[in-house]
């Protein structure tokens, strides 16, 4: 309105209305510095979606530069696809997280689609903190400045109030974006994005007692007809239809209606933080006289006390939780890694939820810090998740297994309520197929049975097959092998940390190593078995694990040592003594900028005992994130190229991530290879071999995208290696 009723009260109570419109919501940062600078005072606010989020943020105390800085920090896209840290995750949940591509609910047998895409985890985490000061205010009129936000009540389509309750929770119905949120349960209510219905609450803050209004809209216009071209936006028009023709008698209620310039944007385009925030400065300085005459009819008033500052350290003394029916105190409390009374940090608090959630079985978290005579005590409330068998999919391609197809089905609670069974069907050039049942006691002793079924079929250089004994002497330079391998794992493993585990098991294993290249028999089909064995052996193993990426670590640690002992065998090349096979690996990455990061890796394995069962040695060349056996990567070498009963290995490597999960790398490994190394001390000596590899990786939601140029100054050859999809 280009004019504002000069007959008003001594002091006027001015009244905020911030509306939805996902990343165009942080215009809504902007236009509060400008009202700031003016000199109004807020009396009450109203938001909807990302309107309550930062209205709910400024009323409890929170100034425009905090909130600046407070979303300029936020990593949107780990809060929109709740990305949570892969430290959250045990061993089990990390191999399980690094697979699969697609997953569905699928529960009596019949596909569903997910509630969203994402849970809001991580939004809620970090909501629940910067409030924490405010967290024993159920009222929002009691908020430093009194509060409300709209949200949608799913089962009937009517507008939900919420004015009372806890802060993030009502904040979080708020903003449950269709489609990209799931929906809140809130006060036995199923909620969703309160745009659906009421995006701009004037009629609402006006009740509160609101005499001037300031509103500001960062909805969508309506298209024209030639931007109306894709399924995306006529859906869009659509859902607007609603809120834009309710906009044009809101807008007539609204004292000073501002518009922040938003077209070019959309509900995601957080990654546009600037200029949303400098286009509500704008849209709010074109009316700062406006704004100037707001204030000078307020009477000036107390300055709203400064958020106090989050301190780290937190002493919690008790512990509640509610909302477990399947899942018992002791299995949360485990995941929570909490043990009362304790003094622990904001940073460890959120880590246990995410250690909760990462697990999958439940749709969300609810955790608030209460005040009590004995100290804080921290209630977490828990909505297990109703889906208890899963369909999921992947795709990969390398150049060992070729193409394939990944199926996964994935039931929960099959035997017991923290149990897990899951198949994989692998189709394509090679089949292949696992099957893993997981019994999870969090940091007691969890246990598991996998079983196992490999098999490829590739051309190895003919000096390959020289380490399984005599050969015919054939003019030829390579050999077809069929490689298959089944095995069978029990096993038992306890986390002392997210991050490390111990474990110990037993294995059976049938390996078949077949040529038909060359035979004996001339009469048939040549065949020539080189292994055909089945071996019982136990196992022990450490992990140690706390890379930020598995195929691009920007940070962490990663160390896995092994030792299998081989005590029995059917012995087909009647040649079988107890042996043992121990190796290790060391990793570490560390940023050395923003975008450049450094990995080094050292490995070494040495068998120990009877040498003359050659088909379990060390087996290095290719590249691969996932091997069986004792295969080592090695780049400037085919896959198997080098052979040997010990190896030592040293990895350099470079990544430059010159375009968001676009990464460019170099690398450079040097290996020592045979069959005495250790004993000898030859391991230290100067390298044997080395291999050199330039690449080119792209992170995608199916996996990394990676092709290698690799070469080997010995071989004086190159090899070019791809892969596509996570490695399973």
């Amino acid at each position: 309105m280009d004019t504002l009723n000069v007959d008003q009260p001594e002091d006027l109570k001015v009244g905020l209305v911030l509306s939805g419109g996902g990343a165009k919501g942080l215009a809504h940062i902007g236009v509060l510095k400008i009202i700031e600078e003016a000199g109004v005072r807020i009396d009450y606010i109203g938001g909807t979606s990302m309107g309550a989020i930062v209205g709910a943020l400024y009323a409890s105390g929170y100034r425009a530069k905090q909130l600046d800085s407070i979303f300029r920090a936020v990593n949107f896209e780990a809060l929109l696809q709740d990305q949570l840290p892969r430290e959250a995750k045990t061993f089990y949940e990390k191999e399980d997280a690094q697979k699969y591509a697609i997953t569905l609910p699928f529960d009596n047998f019949k596909v569903g689609l997910p509630k969203g895409l994402s849970k809001g985890q991580n939004f809620y985490n970090q909501l629940s903190r910067y409030t924490a000061h405010v967290n024993d205010i159920y009222d929002f009129n009691e908020l430093p400045i009194p509060f409300f936000c709209m949200s949608t009540n799913i089962e009937t389509g009517e507008e939900v109030l919420l004015d009372k309750g806890y802060l993030p929770e009502a904040v979080a119905a708020s903003g449950a974006l269709p489609s990209i949120f799931s929906p809140i349960e809130l006060n036995g209510i199923l909620m969703t994005d309160g745009g659906v219905t009421n995006n701009y609450p004037v009629k609402e803050i006006k009740q509160k007692g609101a005499e001037i209004v300031i509103g500001v809209d960062v909805q969508d216009s309506l298209l024209p007809s030639e931007q109306l071209n894709s399924v995306t936006n006529i859906m869009l028009q659509i859902s607007n239809f609603r809120t834009y023709k309710a906009m044009k008698d809101k807008v007539s209620q609204t004292d000073l209606y501002l518009k922040p310039s938003i077209m070019d944007f959309s509900v995601v385009s957080f990654d546009k933080a600037d200029e949303i925030i400098a286009n509500g400065e704008k849209a709010a300085k074109s009316n700062f006289d406006k704004l100037k005459d707001i204030a000078s009819r307020q009477q000036p008033s107390e300055p709203i006390a400064k958020v106090p500052k989050n301190l780290e350290n937190l002493v919690i003394n008790s512990l509640k939780i509610s909302g477990h029916k399947r899942y018992t105190r002791a299995y949360i409390k485990g995941k929570l890694k909490l043990k009362t009374p304790s003094v622990t940090t904001y940073q460890k608090l959120n880590e246990g939820i995410n250690n909760l959630s990462a697990t999958g079985n439940f749709d969300r978290v609810s955790h608030k810090l209460v005040d009590t005579e004995e100290g804080k005590e921290l209630v977490v409330n828990v909505k297990e998740s109703q889906n208890k068998m899963l369909l999921r999919f992947g795709l990969h391609y390398d150049d060992l297994y070729q193409t394939a197809a990944l199926v996964n089905v994935t039931k929960k609670s099959l035997l017991v309520n923290n149990d897990v069974l899951s198949l994989d069907v692998i189709l394509g050039d090679n089949i292949r197929y696992n099957l893993d049942y997981y019994i999870d006691k969090g940091f007691y002793w969890s246990t598991g049975l996998k079983y196992r079924y490999t098999n490829f079929k590739k051309a190895f250089d003919f000096d390959f097959i020289g380490q399984f004994g005599e050969i015919p002497t054939l003019d030829i330079n390579t050999i077809d092998i069929n490689y298959t391998d089944f095995n069978v794992q029990v096993y038992a493993e306890t986390l002392l940390k997210q991050t490390f585990s111990v474990g110990l098991g037993a294995e059976y294993k049938r390996l078949q190593i077949i040529s038909e290249t060359f035979g004996e028999d001339q009469d048939q089909i040549p065949r020539t078995v080189f292994d055909d064995s089945d071996y019982w052996s136990a196992f022990g193993y450490i992990k140690f694990d706390t890379y930020d990426n598995k195929y691009f670590p920007k940070r962490g640690v990663f160390f896995e040592g092994d030792v299998h002992s081989y005590l029995l065998s059917s012995d087909f090349t009647n040649s079988f003594d107890e042996f043992s096979i121990a190796k290790a690996q060391l990793g570490y990455a560390t940023s050395l900028s923003s975008k450049l990061s450094l990995n080094m890796s050292a490995e070494a394995g040495t068998k120990i005992g009877n040498n003359a069962i050659n088909s379990l040695g060390f087996l290095l060349g290719g590249f691969g994130a996932k091997t069986i056996n004792n295969f080592v990567p090695f780049y400037g070498y085919d896959f198997l190229g080098i052979t040997g009963q010990s190896f030592a290995k040293a990895l350099v490597a470079l990544d430059y991530e010159f375009i968001k999960k676009n990464h460019i790398n170099a690398t450079a490994n040097f290996a020592n290879v045979g069959n005495k190394l250790f004993s000898t001390g030859r391991w230290f000596e100067d390298p044997e071999f080395s291999g050199y590899a330039l690449g080119y990786g792209l992170e995608t939601f199916g996996g990394p995208v990676q092709i290698k140029y690799t070469y080997s100054p010995e071989l004086n050859e190159s090899q070019w290696f791809f892969s596509v999809g996570f490695w399973f």
